[in-house]
């Protein structure tokens, strides 16, 4: 049986939260010597120079001081428990350079400092964070809200995309008057007026391979908001090899999950999952749909779990991977463990530095769809030449039919369409449709492999259709 070590709450940023630690050794000494090999950053608050304990730190061995035993000397059994007690005047020591508050702060915050876990020396560590979003959208929108207005000081965010109107079911740190708006200065104005006292540093740009490790390496805690595996791969490979902890969060439809990856206590996303789905298996929210107050949830976990980790407060969701089904209103959770061959992480690792992630996620790598496309402007001008001998497929769902369709198209949801072939005429001239075109595209080579030689997909789907046809039909 170990020996359990207790970290107080000042001291736990530097055990990832950990408040207990099991460890071997045979000593107070050699337990010492373990923990701070495991625990690096502790060496410079426990210890001097010369390797003796600081005279603000004292260490008890079940309830007797070590100084009234042997000091570092002082045998072990298993079972014991050794803790950690600072002892400066005052309360908790001050760990590091964390600035000090305002009159206006100790107001703003005052809900926190009356707190014990956080009090004044939590919300300074908060202040003196920096903490990296990736990803302005649904997750990353909560997430820095409740940052910036927990105090975290510097919030970098990532992110190079627009504001659109379908963005704003979910997105809430976006507005209607921000439409065609960066997304990066969307935010901005909004985590200012929530807290001016917060920096926020903008990174307009894709993460890619060349730049990540530039741009993670000046944050303390990265905070993956993104919607792809290429980015989702990019960002825990960086994380791993920076030594960065990454708060991890996902959402689809009504399900979501989050965890805290930090290979230095615990597994990696790689660990959880070794390889990325094949392109196309799991469908974008975009083509999947999303509840809008799903990402609130998730993204809210995963500020709570970046704030925990900022003050040293609570159990992280490191090893631990928290499943959420807002249909049943239920939370689940599962073990993670760190999996010994993990390319990046393991006991001999293969990565060593950052890789081509959309070519390991298999983008660009898609079979080639036999085929051409058709333009909306195009499909229009047949439609009212040949009429009824040009058959419009649908291959969308019944309940996006019901949103919007275009006049004289047949529904037929692309998971039916092998089962339905026989209702169509192989010679007949047919154009399939979806949303964006994706879905319409796997149509047409499932039909062009059952021998229908007369086929092509809407480029653009019934969006472009709506955007540039038929004006004031609905978009989704």
């Amino acid at each position: 049986m170990p020996i359990t070590v207790s970290i107080p709450t000042p001291l736990r940023s530097f055990t990832a939260g950990q408040d207990t630690i099991e460890l071997d050794g045979d000593t107070v000494g050699q337990v010492l010597d373990e923990l701070l090999t495991t625990h690096a950053g502790l060496k410079r608050h426990l210890l001097q120079d010369d390797g003796r304990l600081r005279s603000f730190v004292n260490l008890y061995l079940n309830e007797t001081d070590i100084r009234q035993l042997s000091s570092t000397a002082t045998p072990v059994r298993p079972g014991d428990v050794l803790t950690i007690v600072p002892s400066i005047a005052g309360g908790s020591p001050t760990l590091g350079t964390e600035p000090s508050l305002s009159h206006a702060e100790v107001l703003r915050y005052s809900r926190h400092l009356l707190l014990p876990e956080v009090g004044l020396a939590g919300q300074r560590k908060l202040k003196a964070a920096r903490v990296l979003t990736i990803g302005a959208g649904g997750l990353g929108s909560p997430l820095s809200l409740y940052l910036a207005a927990a105090g975290v000081g510097t919030i970098g965010i990532v992110d190079f995309d627009v504001v659109d109107l379908t963005n704003l079911q979910r997105q809430i740190v976006h507005g209607t008057a921000d439409l065609g708006r960066l997304k990066l200065e969307s935010a901005e104005a909004r985590l200012n007026d929530v807290n001016p006292n917060v920096r926020i540093e903008k990174h307009e740009t894709r993460l890619t391979a060349e730049n990540a490790l530039e741009i993670l390496g000046e944050y303390d805690i990265v905070v993956d908001g993104t919607d792809n595996f290429a980015t989702r791969y990019l960002v825990n490979d960086a994380c791993v090899l920076l030594g960065k902890p990454n708060v991890y969060g996902s959402i689809f439809r009504f399900e979501g999950q989050a965890s805290v990856f930090y290979a230095k206590e615990g597994p990696c996303y790689r660990c959880l999952y070794a390889e990325p789905p094949p392109p196309g298996l799991v469908p974008s929210c975009a083509e999947g749909g999303v509840l809008g107050v799903l990402p609130g949830i998730i993204g809210s976990i995963q500020a709570l779990e970046t704030i925990k980790w900022i003050i040293g407060a609570g159990d992280s969701l490191v090893g631990r991977l928290l499943l959420f089904d807002a249909l049943k209103l239920r939370f689940r959770e599962l073990q993670l463990r760190k999996d010994p061959g993990c390319p990046i992480c393991g006991e001999q690792p293969t990565i060593h530095e950052l890789i081509d992630y959309e070519a390991f996620c298999g983008i660009g790598a898609e079979p080639a769809y036999a085929g051409p496309e058709i333009s909306a402007e195009e499909l229009r001008r047949e439609m009212d030449q040949k009429g009824p001998d040009l058959v419009l497929i649908d291959v969308r769902e019944p309940h996006e039919w019901d949103i919007a369709h275009i006049e004289g198209a047949r529904l037929i949801p692309l998971g039916q369409l092998p089962e339905r072939l026989g209702e169509l005429d192989g010679h007949a001239e047919i154009v399939t449709h979806c949303h964006h075109g994706v879905r319409s595209m796997k149509a047409l080579a499932l039909l062009k492999g059952a021998g229908f030689g007369r086929v092509r997909s809407l480029a653009g789907g019934i969006d472009a259709w709506a955007d540039r046809i038929e004006v004031g039909m609905p978009r989704y």
